[in-house]
């Protein structure tokens, strides 16, 4: 696990993804408290809109970001990025009215829509090498589940000496060190990119490309499957262990622990098992893990049950999650990654969106019982669904066909380009009017200009 960690520039990296998460953390219990201050007894229904414009920002800014973060410098990018969420955060122990929280937490959240799918884009390109970008990957995920484990013990510790206020001032100041760190590096300048000019045609690329893309369309169901289950942990635990088990504060953290426990140990195994085998058997299998897990939740579950099953969802999360890196590096060429991982970034989210009320509206209104019904059918219709979207047949490299064409692209002269010049076309790689003639070959098939559709063979 620590050879990615050999290199200065990822490594620097990681570190500041830790700082920015565990910031995150602090300032997302701080949050809670602040609505509380503000609105009292309504600090549900102020937490639940400030989740929901968390959720719209990622959806509508991700993409927009995305599709133009080729044309953008990717250092000053995440730099800027950084010191406006520094900013946003700071703001939020100013503020006196309910409004206020709204619109930081959108600008905020706007923010980590262009900054999380540009940091992770960049993380390819850091390590060339697959196995230890895989590796990368499951630090990642360890990173974010460690996360979620640590922030509540770090946050109740500061509380016991100082105001939640010191919570956010924490946050902003990672934002900061996460700049400094960002600002210290030397990143990899991303590659030409020829996508043509127009405004929308930048900002949907990376989701027509995504959708296109018949692995990717798998990954999207499976994300569905990802958030149905995240969505009963994180919105119904507390509700099925305090009424339904008549458990303590400790036995519902428990049991928040035991799904950061599978997906801890799933992150720590799975890269060398990808050394051997592909993704997707084992991003299917979460899948069915997941919809066992919450199927479980039928026979009515005591605490250790509730452990077990909780356990097998934290497996599942995983299993789809940590290798969904490697399918968006093989899906795009390396200048459109950003715009691929924004898409990822924007559409899981999506389906976070339709998970979080839903399993709070089903859970409060019809029973838990309902909802682990509901969510499990989810679940397994969308697994089924990426079952029938993701060919078992999935190579990289694809024969296929281009007809004679005529047209203007950046380009450089390899295989593809071989044409007589008039001495005005500038050095390469350059743009200018040229012929290809019809041609069949084969190479790594992306989504991109010269590549609209997935071939149908």
């Amino acid at each position: 696990m620590t050879s990615p960690l050999r290199n200065q520039t990822y490594r620097r990296l990681f570190v500041a993804q830790v700082v920015a998460l565990m910031g995150t953390g602090l300032s997302t219990i701080a949050l809670a408290l602040l609505a509380y201050d503000l609105a009292g007894g309504d600090a549900g229904v102020v937490l639940g809109t400030a989740l929901a414009l968390k959720m719209v920002a990622y959806v509508g800014v991700a993409p927009i970001v995305g599709g133009f973060a080729h044309r953008l410098p990717r250092r000053r990018l995440l730099i800027a990025l950084d010191v406006v969420r520094a900013v946003a955060v700071a703001c939020l122990p100013f503020v006196t009215e309910v409004w206020q929280i709204y619109l930081l937490i959108f600008l905020l959240n706007a923010a980590s829509a262009g900054f999380t799918p540009t940091f992770q884009a960049t993380i390819p390109d850091v390590l060339p090498d697959e196995a230890q970008y895989t590796r990368a990957l499951s630090l990642s995920r360890l990173a974010y589940d460690i996360e979620n484990l640590l922030s509540p013990t770090l946050a109740a510790a500061a509380l016991l000496v100082l105001s939640y206020d010191s919570l956010f001032a924490a946050n902003s100041l990672a934002f900061l060190v996460s700049a400094l760190l960002v600002l210290s590096l030397r990143l990899p300048s991303p590659s030409p990119v020829d996508r043509g000019a127009g405004v929308w045609h930048n900002m949907s690329f990376g989701i027509r490309a995504y959708l296109r893309t018949p692995r990717l369309r798998g990954l999207l169901a499976l994300s569905l499957a990802v958030s149905s289950a995240g969505a009963m942990v994180i919105v119904n635990t507390v509700v099925y262990v305090r009424d339904h088990l008549g458990g303590s504060e400790s036995d519902t953290a428990l049991a928040f622990a035991a799904a950061g426990a599978g997906s801890m140990i799933v992150a720590l195994l799975l890269p060398r098992l990808l050394e051997r085998l592909s993704d997707r058997p084992f991003m299917f299998a979460g899948g069915f893990v997941l919809a066992g897990g919450l199927f479980l939740g039928l026979a009515g579950l005591d605490l250790l049950a509730l452990l077990l099953a909780w356990f097998l969802l934290g497996v599942g999360s995983s299993l789809i999650q940590t290798p969904a890196g490697r399918l968006l590096r093989r899906s795009a060429s390396e200048g459109d990654r950003p715009a691929l991982y924004a898409a990822q970034f924007a559409l899981s989210h999506a389906c976070w969106l339709l998970a979080y009320p839903l399993a709070g509206w089903i859970g409060g209104t019809f029973g838990l019982t309902v909802a682990f019904a509901l969510l499990a059918l989810v679940s397994l219709i969308s697994t089924l669904a990426a079952l029938a979207l993701w060919p078992a047949h999935d190579p990289s490299e694809m024969e296929h066909r281009h007809e004679a064409v005529e047209h203007e692209h950046l380009h450089v002269h390899d295989e593809h380009h071989q044409h007589p010049h008039e001495g005005w076309e500038g050095p390469e790689p350059h743009r200018h009017p040229h012929r290809h003639a019809s041609i069949t070959h084969k190479h790594a098939y992306v989504i991109d200009l010269h590549h609209p559709i997935w071939p149908s063979g």
